[in-house]
């Protein structure tokens, strides 16, 4: 039953064959009899087959009626697609440049008549299927295409294949009679490739011919840019064939404005260029010749000819980018002649100026000696001044000391006062004097700022009590490096002159530290000075203000500091302003405290029995009045004076009578070969390190040096009463600590 009913058969064939085989069925039926029902079995069978058909009928019948719409949709489909195709094809075709589209598999789908149009010889090769790698090979072997130079078809089509790699892309394709495409491929969404072709020719001519204009302009400019160097100039290819030159070129070498030297080989223009030229020593016409011979790699040459007998040219040659090279001339025969000239200028002055300094040398020596000897008269004039003016201060003191009468009393306390000044004008010519030459020892050491301003403070109280000025110190412990006696002398210097200028008010004396540095400052409420003035103010005998002048100083005072200042390497400043006052400063490095011995106690005299009583006082002074002076006033202390006017005699004498002095005070030039220094050693010796005292008017630094070496102490002439009986005091307490008795 299955292969009578097949699937192939149509629905009409099916039912005429079910027809068929019921009624031969049902034909059976009524003609034969079986006992056993066989026939209706059969029936039975025949009716179920019937109802199997007809259930496969009718899902024939849906098949059918879905495969016809399914055909009408795909007919729709294809109608649709056919004018969506249609649609394309006419888009790209009314596209005006060249149009393309390569599938993923690198495989031409579709392109319009305008690509490759110019390419005539594969027109008929752009079929559907077309491969990109044949699509270029048909290119690259088109004898429309424009190769350019030293490129074959396989070399063109081997970059056209890298291009085809990126996914965008943009380059330009020259064609035959000067033609050109722009070619411009980028790569689709699903992995295809488009290729447009759009015809560039005009623009390219275009350009082309704007750049000529450039190129003719630039080429006109780079001509009138030659033709104004200084220079000479010619210009060669890189096989070496003169290009050209410039004007200046044929002034210089006599080089002939004729067109048939273009093209010359370097070797026959070189015999024209060096004609009648000479090459410096480092340098020859075969090692230019060989250095233009080469095609590539050259290094710049710079060298020097010379033409005739003066003119110097220097030749520079250099290679240019196109392998081709210049070579310039330049005449520094000017420039020779100059240097020439100035050399020989040049070797007169270096002789003047020799001549010149070996005067200004001897000037100077002249000058060094003028000051040497200066310096020596006026330490010799101050030691001949301070002899009598020690005198005259001690027979005025002790004069003082027995006048009654107050009037008396007030001259002499006055003339005191007069002859203290003529010793401080002496001292700061002497301090001027070595300051200025250089003699001036500094002994610069860590110094304690406390005990320094106290010290100055108790000095100058007096003087500005006097005045009814108030001065404010404000102590300090820190320590300074500097040589503790020209600081010393520097702020007491400063102290005196604001004491003088300042009417009225206060002074302050202070000290502010700054790091690692230590400012140290005088202000006073005094007359001030102008700005003009402030640098006069530090000049020998400069006196600014009417204020403060006349006997009370000749304006050395601040020179002193100034000079002491830079010898010490301190920083010396001054604000002030008329009628403000004025700041002194002085700024100088600061130093971990140290070790620096105390003070000296002095104890005041008392008005009773003096402890000077019946001490014997070896006096050894040549000079008679400043002997008789001392004596007077030791004497009047209480004490005994063995005057002697030698080292020798003093000697004798004290051999003579026996005795040993309680202390001695020794003059140092005592005038017979023997020093007072000498004299101390040799008594010290024979007497067991008396007390002893060197009174001299010279106050050097070797001096010090000298006295301070054998430990004794100095005092300078004119002689401070003050410490002259301290000194005797001292000396009277350890007599008695030894057990000796006064005579």
């Amino acid at each position: 039953m299955h292969d009578l009913l097949r699937e192939g058969d149509t629905v009409e064939r099916q039912n005429a064959k079910l027809m068929r085989i019921t009624d031969a069925l049902m034909r059976r039926v009524e003609q034969t009899t079986d006992a056993n029902g066989t026939a209706y079995a059969h029936f039975e069978r025949a009716a179920m087959l019937e109802g199997q058909v007809r259930q496969r009928t009718i899902d024939l019948e849906r098949t059918l009626d879905l495969l016809n719409d399914s055909n009408a949709r795909l007919a729709h489909a294809n109608r649709e697609t056919e004018v969506a195709q249609s649609h394309l094809s006419e888009a790209i075709e009314t596209v005006n440049e060249g149009f393309a589209l390569f599938d993923t598999n690198d495989k031409l789908v579709l392109h319009n008549s305008r690509f490759c149009k110019d390419l005539h010889d594969i027109s008929d090769y752009l079929t559907e299927g077309l491969s990109f790698v044949e699509y270029v090979e048909l290119i690259s072997e088109s004898r429309f295409l424009s190769l350019p130079d030293e490129t074959g078809p396989s070399d063109w089509a081997a970059r056209r294949l890298r291009h085809h790699n990126r996914s965008h892309v943009v380059f330009n394709v020259e064609l035959m009679w000067d033609r050109w495409l722009q070619v411009s491929e980028h790569r689709t969404k699903t992995g295809g490739t488009v290729i447009l072709q759009t015809d560039v020719t005009e623009i390219m001519r275009e350009e082309r011919r704007e750049r000529e204009k450039l190129v003719d302009r630039q080429a006109r400019m780079v001509r009138a840019t030659l033709d104004h160097l200084p220079q000479g100039v010619c210009i060669f290819d890189r096989a070496g064939a003169l290009v050209g030159w410039n004007r200046r070129m044929e002034d210089l070498i006599d080089l002939p404005s004729d067109e048939g030297l273009i093209g010359m080989p370097f070797g026959d223009i070189l015999r024209i260029l060096v004609k009648e030229m000479k090459f410096a020593s480092s340098f020859s016409r075969s090692m230019l010749q060989s250095w233009a011979d080469r095609r590539a790699g050259r290094r710049p040459l710079n060298f020097e000819v010379t033409r005739g007998t003066h003119q110097v040219y220097t030749v520079f040659a250099q290679e240019m980018p196109d392998r081709g090279f210049v070579i310039s001339f330049t005449d520094i025969t000017p420039e020779r002649l100059a240097t020439q000239a100035l050399h020989t200028l040049n070797t007169q002055l270096e002789r003047r100026v020799a001549s010149r300094t070996e005067e200004l040398g001897e000037a100077l020596s002249e000058a060094r000696r003028a000051n040497v000897s200066k310096t020596r008269f006026v330490a010799a004039a101050s030691h001949d001044l301070l002899q009598p003016l020690s005198a005259a201060k001690l027979f005025v003191a002790s004069l003082e000391d027995r006048i009654q009468d107050p009037t008396s009393r007030d001259i002499a306390d006055k003339a005191v006062s007069a002859l203290a000044s003529v010793e401080s004008i002496i001292e700061a010519l002497l301090d001027i004097s070595r300051l200025d030459v250089g003699q001036a020892t500094m002994d610069v050491q860590p110094v304690a700022l406390g005990p320094l301003m106290r010290s100055l403070a108790s000095e100058m109280a007096p003087a500005a009590a006097e005045k009814s000025l108030e001065l404010r110190v404000v102590p300090s412990g820190l320590h300074v490096v500097s040589d503790p006696v020209f600081l010393r002398r520097i702020l007491q210097n400063l102290l005196s002159n604001a004491i003088r200028y300042t009417p009225s008010g206060r002074i302050v004396f202070g000290v502010r530290r700054l790091r690692d540095q230590v400012r140290i400052e005088v202000h006073d409420t005094g007359v001030g000075i102008a700005n003009d003035d402030q640098e006069k103010v530090f000049q020998e005998f400069a006196q600014v203000s009417r204020l403060g002048a006349g006997s009370d100083g000749l304006g050395l005072g601040l020179a002193i500091v100034e000079r002491a200042c830079r010898q010490l390497g301190h920083d010396l400043s001054l604000q002030s302003a008329p009628g403000q006052g004025s700041c002194f400063s002085i700024t100088m490095e600061t130093k971990a405290p140290a070790f620096i011995p105390a003070d000296d106690i002095v104890f005041p005299m008392s008005n009773t029995t003096s402890p000077l009583e019946g001490l014997i006082v070896l006096l050894v002074e040549n000079d008679p009045d400043v002997a008789k002076a001392i004596t007077l006033n030791v004497e009047g202390w209480g004490a005994h004076i063995i005057h002697s006017e030698s080292g020798e005699s003093a000697i004798a004498l004290l051999e003579e009578v026996e005795l040993v002095p309680d202390c001695i005070l020794l003059d140092n030039h005592l005038g017979d070969g023997m020093t007072g220094l000498d004299l101390c050693v040799y008594l010290r010796s024979q007497f067991h390190n008396l007390p002893a005292l060197i009174i001299s008017a010279d106050r050097g630094d070797e001096m010090v040096a000298s006295c301070n070496e054998i430990g004794v102490p100095l005092l300078p002439k004119p002689l401070d009463l003050t410490r002259l009986r301290r000194f005797l005091e001292d000396a009277s307490a350890k007599a008695m600590i030894a057990g000796q008795q006064p005579v």
